[in-house]
């Protein structure tokens, strides 16, 4: 995604006052349109998985997620509560084969408190690192 300047329409009478033809309109739409196509291309991918022998089970996961799946995580991050922020990581993105979430928020504590850091740290980084190898091979 390359950044070009491009020069403001602000003297422009046709923009002035927040006035937009038909073809701004169809152009926003559109761009809107096109960046929700876009996202649920990404989340209907096929999912990743991860094999944590520990565990004796296979653990699978989206590469794309929603800002609202995110929106928890990133907030632990800023909190700089980084443990919790692993294990919710964990929560929201851990699946099962079907699809469906392998862990409940109920889950969180026992996490937490009773198992292995080091399983949850590997299998998070793992996920981080699927997702970023995703991201570079769509020159995202």
């Amino acid at each position: 995604m390359g950044l070009t300047k491009v020069k403001s329409h602000t003297n422009d009478k046709h923009r002035q006052g927040n006035i937009m033809s038909k073809e701004d309109t169809n152009t926003e739409v559109n761009v809107l349109a096109n960046a929700q196509s876009h996202f649920r291309n990404a989340l209907t991918q096929e999912l990743q998985k991860i094999k944590v022998p520990e565990w004796d089970a296979t653990i699978y996961f989206k590469v794309a997620t929603s800002f609202e799946t995110e929106k928890k995580i990133l907030d632990l991050h800023s909190k700089g509560e980084m443990v919790a922020a692993l294990v919710e990581t964990l929560l929201q993105k851990a699946l099962k084969s079907n699809g469906k979430k392998m862990f409940s928020a109920a889950d969180k504590v026992v996490l937490m408190r009773e198992v292995d850091p080091e399983v949850i740290i590997r299998v998070v980084g793992a996920m981080n690192e699927a997702k970023e190898e995703a991201k570079a091979s769509l020159g995202n």
